[in-house]
């Protein structure tokens, strides 16, 4: 439902900058409350970013409610994930719903079609050059607005002009990504563990993979990574390419406060947690509705603590996820794994947010116990 609220400005509620997926989902989520709302960006759509493609069940369920729904044809729908890693294979179901891969340029669209029908306005190609109190200078003219929002990535000039840019905590892998012409060969996303690197393949179309590598080594391509993943390489060996090679880094910034008087900061430009969890869409998405409310209630204090409680989760899984890179401790996990298949099925429930504080804790010491005893 609408809320209805009085304008607060003679130009706008809130000027969101940044037009990718967190831009419009703060967006979306404050005309859902009643906000004008504009929306700038120095680009144009489709605005595409490497990354992994996949939308986990707690993602899509954020998504529909932002009123947003990703039709099937335009991805690929997977039912869990799988690991693959030191001779060993595990997968599980989710606990609930199923993901869905897809690209991310048709995510931008329909995201895009979605908040124009919803009265968004947009101001694309339009470079934002600084903040003054109430007013944001844009293609040197002015536009007032009662709140700021910062949605433009991980290198956000937003959050250095708002006094924002003080850091807890930082650090950054690097991820490259392309497409293949293949259909999917599994019904999960799957997660393949080398040496300091890893590998996901996520369907995001009938016929259509995505290949996404993460790893600390910015001079490493998805060619020279390929050769140590056999089973891939052989299933990829005969396809023809459907996008070139892009790159990005993925960082893990943890800043010590992500909003200041009327500016707030979502998605990448408010810290964030290695792409390994995929979750950083997902995360984006919650972010943005709690700061609609935030906005709606005029207290900005409160999205503080809240941004800081949405990120636990997923920096949890974020940590246990890289320590698997050791691989002696890998293997004894997957191990653990392959002869108890209830710890993985935990772990995934845990990292899609269907596990309790308590089941999580119950699931993180069975596999402890599990791995003392093997």
């Amino acid at each position: 439902m609408i809320v209805r609220v009085r304008k607060l400005s003679k130009d706008t509620d809130v000027f969101v900058i940044g037009g990718g997926p967190a831009g419009l989902a703060a967006a979306l989520a404050a005309r859902q409350r009643g906000f004008e709302v504009i929306v700038a960006d120095s680009l144009a759509p489709r605005i595409d970013k490497p990354c992994g493609e996949g939308l986990m069940p707690d993602g899509v369920a954020a998504l529909k409610r932002l009123e947003v729904n990703i039709p099937a044809v335009e991805g690929h729908l997977f039912r869990g994930i799988r690991f693959v890693g030191s001779g060993l294979s595990v997968e599980a179901s989710f606990p609930y719903g199923t993901a869905i891969g897809a690209r991310r340029t048709n995510l931008h669209r329909i995201m895009v079609e979605h908040a124009e029908t919803a009265g968004v306005r947009f101001m694309w190609r339009a470079v934002v050059t600084g903040l003054q109190s109430d007013t944001v200078t844009v293609n040197h003219d002015r536009v007032r607005a009662r709140w700021i929002v910062g949605a433009d990535g991980e290198g956000s000039r937003v959050r250095r002009w708002a006094g924002l840019d003080t850091h807890r905590r930082k650090e950054q892998r690097y991820a490259f990504r392309r497409h293949y012409k293949v259909a999917p060969w599994a019904e999960f996303m799957e997660l393949h563990w080398g040496p300091e690197f890893q590998l996901y393949v996520t369907p995001v179309g009938p016929e259509e993979v995505c290949v996404a590598l993460l790893s600390r080594n910015p001079a490493l391509r998805l060619d020279e990574a390929l050769p140590y993943f056999p089973q891939v390489a052989e299933r990829l060996a005969a396809a023809r390419h459907s996008s070139a090679e892009r790159g990005a880094i993925s960082v893990t910034r943890t800043l010590a406060r992500v909003c200041s008087s009327n500016v707030a900061l979502v998605g990448d430009a408010s810290g964030g947690v290695d792409a390994i969890t995929g979750e950083g869409l997902c995360l984006a998405f919650h972010q943005a509705d709690l700061l609609a409310d935030c906005l709606l209630s005029r207290e900005l204090r409160s999205y503080q603590s809240g941004h800081r409680a949405l990120a636990r989760r997923p920096a949890m899984m974020m940590r246990l996820m890289l320590l698997l890179e050791n691989h002696w401790f890998r293997r004894r996990v997957m191990r653990a794994f392959v002869s108890k298949p209830k710890l993985f099925k935990g772990l995934l429930a845990t990292h899609v947010g269907d596990a309790s504080t308590i089941q999580a804790a119950t699931n993180g010491v069975a596999l402890g116990l599990k791995l003392l005893t093997q």
